[in-house]
């Protein structure tokens, strides 16, 4: 099997960057990519929704009138679910949604993920050298007809490219330590720098 290659945007048709296949030609596991990217979405809920019981609501400690003789209902609490300003029966309380996924299982997901997009022909390169200075119109001519959303993977300190791409409708621009598996999944073209490359490995290996 022919070792996975990538092309770099604007280059021409010949020019491609040997991928490591230990990474790019790994076994694809839908399970642990799903795994991974519940576990990636989950732990960006918030889970502070709440309400008051009962219990919980201020007021209320005497009845509001006696027991018998009124003509009305019994009541002990004007705190009661069926009273304005009453507590909310079985109310949601803050809850932690995050998902437990073990190293290696996160590991092979984001291998699976960068595989698919090999083996997909939707990964390329972006040379540095080709932005030195930001240029959006750049970006996009460089980007053509790739299919989009696009993920751009750069270095911090590659500030001329993220600046040239991020405001491309439909392209997300990401560091290497904030490539998460859903991205990867979301995109439809994942395009790199060769020191972001170096980086995402060292991740995935």
């Amino acid at each position: 099997m022919a070792a996975p290659k990538a092309s770099v945007l604007g280059a021409a048709g010949s020019d491609a960057v040997a991928l490591d296949d230990s990474i790019f030609a790994a076994e694809v596991k839908p399970h642990l990519v799903h795994e991974a990217v519940r576990a990636e979405l989950n732990a960006r809920r918030a889970g502070t929704r709440a309400a008051k019981s009962r219990g919980l609501v201020s007021g209320g400690r005497s009845k509001p009138w006696r027991q018998k003789g009124t003509g009305r209902a019994r009541a002990g609490t004007t705190r009661a679910p069926q009273w304005t300003g009453g507590g909310v029966v079985f109310p949601p309380s803050p809850r932690n949604f995050e998902v437990k996924v073990n190293r290696k299982a996160a590991k092979a997901a984001l291998r699976s993920a960068l595989s698919s997009h090999a083996q997909g022909d939707t990964l390329a390169f972006v040379d540095p050298a080709t932005l030195e200075a930001p240029s959006t119109r750049k970006a996009a001519e460089l980007l053509g007809a790739h299919a989009r959303p696009a993920v751009v993977v750069v270095l911090e300190t590659e500030a001329s490219v993220a600046k040239s791409f991020r405001n491309l409708d439909r392209v997300e621009v990401v560091t290497p330590s904030e490539l998460e598996v859903a991205a990867v999944v979301w995109a439809r073209t994942l395009v790199l720098t060769e020191g972001a490359l170096e980086v995402v490995q060292r991740r995935a290996s």
